[in-house]
């Protein structure tokens, strides 16, 4: 039986340092969240989020494969934001340039 990948699979080297100095620190407290999402990083979501609410949407169906979107839903999950949102973005980028 084939092994379903997992978001921890694609960890980059980076990722697993803090994920180890996490698990391994003795005082918990060390470590708080916080949020990568600046005031800056908000205003340019909410303003793609206007323009794609300004335009008349078409709902499609795409296959991707299984790993493409574990990758994807990883780095929107980075970005602080829903994984649908991302795809629309990175898509957007790629056809605005």
């Amino acid at each position: 039986m084939k092994k379903e990948p997992y978001v921890k699979d694609y960890y980059d080297d980076e990722e697993k340092d803090l994920i180890e100095s996490m698990e391994s620190a003795t005082n918990k407290d060390d470590y708080a969240p916080v949020s990568n999402l600046t005031a800056e990083r908000l205003e340019a979501f909410r303003e793609a989020a206007k323009n794609t609410l300004n335009e008349k949407t078409t709902q499609i169906t795409l296959r991707v494969p299984y790993t493409d979107l574990v990758r994807l839903k990883a780095q929107a999950m980075r970005e602080g934001i829903p994984y649908q949102t991302w795809i629309k973005s990175i898509l957007h980028k790629s056809i605005a340039s």
